[in-house]
Order: structure tokens, then C-alpha cells, then sequence
């Protein structure tokens, strides 16, 4: 082939492999062709190239290897033989697999000058892969996969899985493989980057209602619980997806992972590291394993030697595992240490502990403990601990925790990032605890787990990552996206890169519908950001609280219910198109990782949105309360229907007991009880109800010609008797978008009617015009006020004041400016607008003075008249201090005015705290703000490094009804 025709193979090839293929094999630049080309080793031509492995190699290297026979035959339907050999000759062609250091097969390569190991040698997790020609004698070509360590060589030979088309996720979600007769490899060496983070890997935790039923009842029978066949696919998972570290599943339904002595095994069997959550020290599972009747109290003032005891048992039980060991202490589950008086008592205490901890270490493991991997975790009540001045020994790495709903409580300060022993984090996915839990449907937003993460990792927190995953299912993507990062964080500095990564991983499994599929998935996270499917009925927990009513109003901002009905509906039909076309093989994944979460979500809303409407419109004394009220139960039913399907039909029942719509049985989760009220006798048949939300009382919100916003009034029976209707008079310039109907008590009980203004045609007025809309109704009038206002002179660059209020999105400023490496940058995808603006810089100290010279951001808007008494709500995401010495402050100064700080800060779990993460929003005010009548500038500056800016409200008028949901910007 000459080198023209190859290129043309190697380009049609790759366009082909980007469409089909999953392009997450994280730093892999190498490249598989479906077909010959020359130059490439042929994996499987006409037969399967050999494996071959040395006969030293341990139990890890052979079960990758084995998989990946599993793989290329399942690709193929050809086997490669697997050989295990300490020398080699008389084979066509090989795939050599090793570790160097433990290799005579590859260290004889490399005496040879064959091949140079320089750059893998005594790095962590790496891998080299190479095709050489005539390797050793009667050899004629062999494709070397050599790691500098056996995890290394273990994600080599996975990376190659991914590159053939075998998605880490082709077993833990049914993503199917795309069959080939033949794989050829590039012959170009490729040398991976060590991992971004050493240790980094998942928390299976919350287990009760998924993981552990399902391994118990439907998986794992034979050990009726979470066991090493479990556990081996775990692990499996994790490797492919280029992790190495386990919290194992802790919760009382669950025995304790050294219970079943497989569990360990299996752990060394794969090479995966294990360690224990922040309440668990020395590989120990209190919920299990500590037994108070025999042992007596938790408590390590009265009963030393007992809990010592309890503790050496263990380290000596694991001395020859690979483990990172938390140590410190907690109560026996979730809960504070028991015998400590005061924080600073506590803290003592733990230092003494710890002591103890590390000798444990010593005598089990040989050595110095500062030689053995140790795990601090600052989590709820110990961040406090440890900030009463506890002196933690520096080669132990200190774990930073969220707040258990995304965001980081905080991070390593400059002192900090000079430990050996650098920084973690414990983040969550999922989370059983109040305010309320998220367990059913993972929907943290993809944006604001890079942020974090990545804020995390450039202050140096980089030695131990972990993600609390619940089951694991159904958080798939997230799973992958915190993975991904951890190995190759770099690739994911720029923050729309997170949008793409999630587009290629739903490519890379759906192929031509992997777009539409992840455009849908996006959209599902920022519907679920706003709030939550789990948080729908307003309820919490601990103490456990009845369900509310919404705080999305049907009333408001054009129909704040329907238009979140409309969003999820949207999201359901954009499925249900692509349905159809999904490959029989491929349906199981397109139900597990997409359609059933978006499904779900939206019936979840459809239940308390339909709901509010009941109420609300019952209140009304609308004939159509009582559809609502039926559609709830229908909505109800269906969530059921669907987690039965996703359980018992889906794969053949392979799921079955993973799936739980109700974890926990919350109120959130039950079929509301919707008693619907008689309407009283005598009201008028036909009403009238208009949108509301203006400063103009008995009107529809004010029109004005800058945004050109159109709004609604309703018709609506309130008696069984049909209603013709038929609007008889208003300007012309306005415009409806129907004029007459009917309304029947079988049929359609109520009709909404959008009014606009054509301004084109509005005559000319200095002060608001006020018309009217006449309908007629069987001989009877009903009138609906409208006012308008025409601004006349105000530029297009300029937000306005529209009824009673300016709503800006924070990206959308007139001027940026900077000081320094002080800066805000825009996070796209990032916040209820789309994207947010961050106080970058995060390193840098915070400035509470000089505000002339700080950075800052300007927004610019005109009122048509003077106001005295303003006020400026700003928005932002409810981040805490980026470390101990900041805050999370802004300072805000109207037309040049005084700087008003304003303070984001929360502390514990504040009922401020509880509805910031519930609604992914924190609100300060500056008030008594002095507006003039024209153009009015806002100036927001830098105090604080790490703030995230989202919208900013300038409330001209005193009362104002407010709904839920984000609300337009008022710009023209």
C-alpha cells in the first residue's frame, strides 16, 4: 500500500472510530483499525495474534489478561491463546505483556536494545505500549504492553479493551461492543502520563436498597449479601476505568467486608487498594463488627484496652493486603467520638489515638508508619477537631469532605500544601441525611463536579480522591466523569470540556444518537441543579418532615409549574423519538442511562407539579382541580410501572432489586393523598384568572416595549354547565393568540390565552397606557387590564427595570477588570444561568480594602424613575471558603456609592445552609440602595477567592411576589 492510499485508510478509519467507538481511553493516543493497514500489528487477522505473559506473573496481570481474551473474542468471536512463557521463539506474532522490573521476557528486550523502559521505570500506574519487529529469534513481531508496576501493565491491557470497542461499562450497564473480524493496532510508541491522583476510586455506601438486595437476591444467592463475586466485578469496573481503591459497603444491611474472607482475596486478586470511610479507622466496620453488648461502650477514655484490641486485631489480619488506613476516630457509625468534654479535650484525645494507631503499623507492617499509607478525614464534627489545633502527624493524608451535596467545605492553605502527606477529597454522588437525601437518581451536575474537583486539585489535594457512589447504579456517568478527571485532571481544565466529555461518552456508546442522548442527559442535570427530583415535595429529614407545597407557582413568570412540566416533557419526547431507533442490544443501556433517570425525574416533578396545580387551582374553584389531582396519581403509578421494568424485564431480570424508587420511604417518595374538595354552589360558571408577579394589582404584569415579554390569563369553568366565550373588544395592537372557545365540563374545562403587544403600531405616550380585553361569556362581560409602558431613548446595551425588578445573569457584564492574577473568569455550564462568573485566583489572599484596586465586574441599567430605598440581591452558588483564611464575600457599590460587603459564609448545618444546597443557591442583600432616574452602574468586587456569581436581582419595588424558578434577564 502506498502512502497515499494509507493515509486515506488511516483518516476514513478514524472518522469511522471516533463515531462508533468510546474515546475515553484517558491519555491514549493510540489507535485500532477494523481493517488492514499496513504497518499496524494485526491483533486478530486471520487468526488471534498470541498473549503471552511471564510465568511470574501475579494473579492481577492474569485476570486482566484473561479479560481481555474475553474482550477480543467477544469482539471477534476469535480467542487469543494465552501462553505463559520465560522465554520465547517459534511464535508468529505476540502480544508480550509485563511489568518491567518483574519481567525476564521484557528485561531481556530491553538488554537487547530493542526497547528502553527509562521512562516507565519506577513511576506509579504507567504503561508503555510499542510494536517491535523480530523481538527475540523465530519471533517475527510482538506488540509489548509493559507497565512500570502491575497496575500499570493491568490499564495497559484495559486501555486496549477500550481502544477494540469495549466500554468499561459493557458488563455494570449492558453498553454493547461493536463486532469486527479483524483489529489491527498502530505501531507508534505510546507512553501514558502518571495518574493525576494517586489513590482514587469510589465509597459504596447507602447500600441498602440496591447493591446489597440485588447482590443478595438476585447476583450473589450463595452468599446472600455483598461477596467476592460481587466485589470481583467491582473491581473489575474499577480497573477498567483506570482506578485502584475501594471504601467497601459498610451499612448495617451489609456484614463487614473482612466477614467474608473472599472480599480481601478477591482485593489482592485485582490489585485494588482498599481503605475505609471517615468513620470506620483501621480497616475496622463498626456498624458490624463492634458489638456493645460483648465489648462494651465505643469509647476510647474508659475502655482503652478493649478498642486497642479491636483495632491491632485487624492491622495484623491485613498486614499483607494493599490498604490505605484511616485513622482517628468516630462514634461507632456517623456519629461524634463518645469521651471527649470539649473540642480541645477531643482533640488531645485524637492525637493520643492516632499515636497508638501508628504503632499498630509498626508492628504489623514493619517499618516506620510514615512508610504506610494513612487517611484523615476532616468530616462534620472533626474539621472542627482538627481546627482546634490537633497536631497531625504530616505524612498522613488529610481528606477534605464536601458538605454532602457538592461542595467542598474547604481545602489545603499554603501551610497545608507543604504535608508530605498531601491533601484528598471525600466527595458525594449520592447522600442518605439532611436536609434530605438524594439516593434514588444521580443528578449532581457534571459542572460542579469539575469545578470542585478541580479547584481541589490545583490547591494540591491530589493524593486520595473517593466518591461516595451509593449503588453505583444508577450513577454511571458520574462515576466515569470523577474518574476521568482523576487520571487525567489537565484535560479537564477548561470548563466546557466537560460538556464534550459527555457527549463523547454517550457517542462513543449510542454512536449517531450519542448527541441527542447527552444534549438530553446536559439538560437533565441543569433541570435536576435547580432542584432536585428527591427535593420536589419541599419535605426533609432528620427529623423527617410531611411533604409541602412547591414554591414553583402556576401563577408566576409565565407559568413557573408549566413550564417545568414542559422542560422534563420535552426531555421524555426527545427519548421516545430516538427509541426507535436504538439497536436491540443497545436498549438495555439507553434505558439504565438515560431514559429511566430522565423518566423518572420527570414523573417525580409531574407528581408535585400537577399537585401545586390541584391545590391551587382548587382554591380557585376550578372545575380542572381535579384532573390535577388525578394526574398526580397517574404519575405515582407510572414511577412504580417503570422501577418494576428497570427490575424485573430489563436484561432479563438482571437488575432485579437494584432499582428502588422509594429508599428509605421517605414522604417524598409515597403517592400524596390529594382529598379534593366539592365546589361550593352558587359561584359564576366561567372566571377569569391572569398571571401575576407585577407591581400593578388586579392587572397582568406590565408590558413594556424593551424586553417584550408576553403574558396569560386563564378562562376556567366552576360549574357543570358549557361556556361559550369570545373576546368582543381591545386595541388593536394587542394581540392574542385566540380569541374564542369552549368550555365544557366533559371536555376542556379551561384555556389559557397569551397576550403580546405588536409595538410597531402602540401610540406614542410618556406615561403607562392603560387598555382593557372585553370577553364576552354568555352575555356576560369579563375585562382583564392591561398596562403597557413605551420606553422611548434607552440603548440596547442597557438592562431595564420590568415590574419592579432588574434580573441579570452574572456572565453578562459591561466591563471586566482585573488586578493582578486577580480576576473573575466565566464557568460555562456552570449555575442556574448557564454559566457563572469566579473569583479566580484561588492562592491568593483575601482583600477586605483598597476596593478602587480590586478587581471587580460592572453591570450597567436604567430605571425611568428615581428610587430611593433599592435593593441588590446577589446570587450565588453555595461554595464554602476555598481554605481557613478566606471567606466567601463580595463587595457591592452602586453609582459609585459605599461598598456594602456582603457575606456568603454558612456554618454547621444552618437552616441557611439546609435551603442553599436543597436549592443550589445562596442570597445576600444589599439594601437601602439609592437609584437614580437614567442609566445606573453596579459594581461588584473581588474579596474573596472561589465565589461564584449567578444572577443578580435590582429590586425597584418593595413587594414583590416571587416563584421559585430562574427567572429571564431584562434586557432587550
Amino acid at each position: 500500500m502506498n502512502l497515499k492510499n494509507y493515509a486515506f485508510c488511516f483518516l476514513v478509519f478514524s472518522c469511522l472510530f471516533l463515531v462508533n467507538q468510546s474515546v475515553f481511553a484517558r491519555q491514549s493516543t493510540g489507535t485500532v483499525s477494523g481493517i488492514e493497514v499496513e504497518g499496524f500489528f494485526p491483533l486478530v487477522g486471520d487468526e488471534a495474534a498470541t498473549l503471552v505473559v511471564d510465568v511470574s506473573a501475579e494473579k492481577s496481570l492474569l485476570t486482566a489478561v484473561e479479560n481481555f481474551q474475553h474482550d477480543v473474542q467477544t469482539v471477534t468471536g476469535k480467542a487469543p491463546e494465552i501462553v505463559k512463557r520465560a522465554a520465547l521463539k517459534d511464535q508468529s506474532r505476540v502480544v508480550l505483556i509485563g511489568t518491567v522490573g518483574e519481567s525476564p521476557l521484557l528485561e531481556a528486550l530491553e538488554q537487547s536494545g530493542k526497547l528502553d523502559f527509562s521512562a516507565v521505570r519506577g513511576r506509579w500506574e504507567v504503561f508503555h505500549r510499542q510494536v517491535i519487529q523480530r523481538p527475540f529469534p523465530g519471533v517475527e513481531e510482538a506488540l509489548v504492553i509493559a507497565g512500570s508496576d502491575p497496575r500499570g501493565t493491568v490499564f495497559g491491557v484495559y486501555d486496549l479493551s477500550e481502544q477494540i470497542g469495549v466500554s468499561p461499562w459493557t458488563w455494570w450497564a449492558d453498553v454493547p461492543v461493536k463486532r469486527q473480524e479483524t483489529l489491527y493496532v498502530a505501531p507508534a510508541p505510546l507512553t501514558s502520563e502518571e495518574p493525576s491522583v494517586k489513590y482514587r476510586g469510589i465509597f459504596l455506601n447507602d447500600e441498602d436498597w440496591g447493591l446489597q438486595p440485588w447482590a443478595a437476591k438476585t447476583f450473589e444467592p450463595e452468599t446472600g449479601d455483598i461477596g467476592p463475586k460481587t466485589y470481583a466485578k467491582i473491581f473489575e469496573l474499577l480497573l477498567r476505568l483506570k482506578a485502584n481503591f475501594i471504601w467497601p459497603a459498610m451499612h448495617p444491611s451489609t456484614k463487614a467486608f473482612f466477614h467474608y474472607p473472599g472480599n480481601a482475596e478477591m482485593a489482592k486478586n485485582y490489585g485494588i487498594v482498599i481503605g475505609t470511610s471517615h468513620a470506620e479507622p483501621m480497616l475496622r466496620n463498626n456498624v458490624d463488627e463492634w458489638h456493645h453488648d460483648s465489648f462494651g461502650d465505643f469509647n476510647y477514655t474508659t475502655n482503652r484496652e478493649r478498642v486497642y484490641d479491636y483495632w491491632d486485631e485487624r492491622v495484623a489480619e491485613s498486614k499483607d493486603i494493599a490498604a490505605v488506613y484511616t485513622v482517628g476516630m468516630r462514634g461507632v457509625h456517623d456519629s461524634g467520638m463518645e469521651g471527649a468534654g470539649s473540642t480541645e479535650e477531643a482533640a488531645n484525645m485524637l492525637e493520643n489515638i492516632i499515636q497508638d494507631q501508628r504503632g499498630m503499623l509498626e508492628k504489623h507492617k514493619g517499618g516506620d508508619a510514615a512508610d504506610v499509607p494513612q487517611a484523615f478525614t476532616a468530616y462534620k464534627e472533626v474539621l472542627g477537631i482538627y481546627d482546634a489545633g490537633m497536631d497531625l502527624p504530616a505524612d498522613i493524608t488529610l481528606v477534605w469532605p464536601d458538605d454532602n451535596y457538592g461542595y467542598i467545605r474547604r481545602l489545603s492553605d499554603a501551610s497545608e500544601r507543604k504535608r508530605v502527606g498531601g491533601a484528598g477529597v471525600y466527595y458525594h454522588a449520592s447522600y442518605w441525611g439532611r436536609p434530605h437525601d438524594y439516593l434514588w437518581l444521580s443528578s449532581t451536575h457534571p459542572a460542579l463536579i469539575r469545578e470542585e474537583m478541580m479547584k481541589a486539585y490545583q490547591l494540591e489535594a491530589k493524593n486520595i480522591w473517593v466518591l461516595n457512589v451509593g449503588d453505583i447504579k444508577p450513577s454511571e456517568y458520574n462515576i466515569q466523569l470523577f474518574l476521568d478527571m482523576a487520571y487525567d485532571a489537565p484535560a479537564f481544565k477548561q470548563p466546557e470540556h466537560v460538556q464534550e466529555h459527555m457527549k463523547e461518552w454517550y457517542r462513543g456508546i449510542f454512536g449517531a444518537h450519542g448527541a441527542a442522548i447527552g444534549k438530553a442527559m446536559w439538560r437533565y442535570y441543569q433541570l435536576a441543579f435547580e432542584r432536585k427530583p428527591e427535593f420536589m415535595g419541599w419535605s426533609q429529614t432528620e427529623p423527617t418532615t410531611p411533604i409541602h407545597e412547591s414554591a414553583y407557582s402556576p401563577f408566576l413568570a409565565g407559568d413557573e409549574v408549566d413550564k417545568r412540566l414542559q422542560a422534563y416533557q420535552d426531555l421524555v419526547s426527545a427519548l421516545e423519538q430516538i427509541k426507535p431507533g436504538i439497536e436491540a442490544e443497545q436498549f438495555s443501556a439507553f434505558y439504565q442511562l438515560a431514559y429511566y433517570p430522565i423518566k423518572g425525574a420527570s414523573l417525580m416533578n409531574q407528581k408535585f407539579l400537577y399537585r401545586q396545580k390541584a391545590l391551587d387551582y382548587q382554591q380557585e374553584g376550578r372545575l380542572s382541580a381535579a384532573d390535577y389531582a388525578k394526574k398526580v396519581h397517574e404519575a405515582y403509578d407510572d414511577i412504580v410501572k417503570e422501577t418494576a421494568f428497570y427490575n424485573q424485564q430489563l436484561a432479563d431480570g438482571k437488575w432485579n432489586h437494584m432499582m428502588d424508587h422509594a429508599p428509605r420511604r421517605l414522604p417524598v417518595y409515597q403517592e400524596p393523598e390529594m382529598a379534593m374538595e366539592e365546589l361550593s354552589a352558587g359561584i359564576p360558571s366561567v372566571q377569569v384568572s391572569m398571571e401575576r408577579g407585577g407591581i400593578a394589582e388586579g392587572k397582568l404584569p406590565v408590558f413594556n416595549n424593551l424586553t417584550k415579554r408576553e403574558h396569560f390569563f386563564d378562562l376556567y369553568l366552576s360549574g357543570e354547565k358549557t361556556a361559550s366565550w369570545e373576546v368582543v373588544a381591545k386595541p388593536d395592537y394587542i394581540l392574542l393568540d385566540h380569541s374564542s372557545g369552549v368550555l365544557s365540563p366533559s371536555g376542556q374545562k379551561e384555556e389559557r390565552i397569551w397576550v403580546k403587544v405588536d409595538w410597531a403600531n402602540v401610540p406614542f405616550s410618556t406615561a403607562p397606557l392603560n387598555e382593557e380585553i372585553s370577553i364576552q361569556v354568555d352575555g356576560k362581560t369579563i375585562t382583564v387590564p392591561v398596562e403597557l409602558t413605551n420606553f422611548q431613548g434607552v440603548g440596547s446595551d442597557l438592562f431595564v427595570a420590568d415590574n419592579g425588578q432588574v434580573v441579570i445573569y452574572a456572565e453578562n457584564h459591561s466591563q471586566r477588570k482585573a488586578n493582578g492574577k486577580q480576576n473573575w473568569e466565566r464557568v460555562d455550564g456552570l449555575g442556574h444561568s448557564g454559566a457563572v462568573m469566579q473569583a479566580a485566583g484561588l492562592k491568593l489572599p483575601s482583600v477586605e480594602k483598597d476596593f478602587g484596586r480590586q478587581a471587580s465586574l460592572t453591570y450597567e441599567f436604567y430605571l425611568d424613575k428615581a428610587v430611593e430605598e433599592a435593593s441588590v440581591a446577589i446570587m450565588a452558588l453555595p461554595t464554602h471558603p476555598v481554605t481557613d483564611e478566606n471567606g466567601v464575600k463580595v463587595g457591592v457599590s452602586v453609582n459609585g456609592g459605599p461598598i456594602q460587603l456582603l457575606d456568603f459564609q454558612t456554618h454547621g448545618r444552618s437552616e441557611e445552609w439546609k435551603q442553599n444546597v436543597l436549592r443550589n443557591r445562596a442570597v445576600k442583600t444589599a439594601k437601602e440602595i439609592s437609584l437614580k432616574n437614567g442609566r445606573n452602574t453596579l459594581e461588584v468586587f473581588w474579596v474573596d477567592p472561589g465565589v461564584l456569581l449567578d444572577v443578580i436581582k435590582i429590586k425597584v419595588h418593595p413587594e414583590l411576589e416571587e416563584g421559585y424558578g430562574l427567572l429571564p434577564e431584562t434586557k432587550p
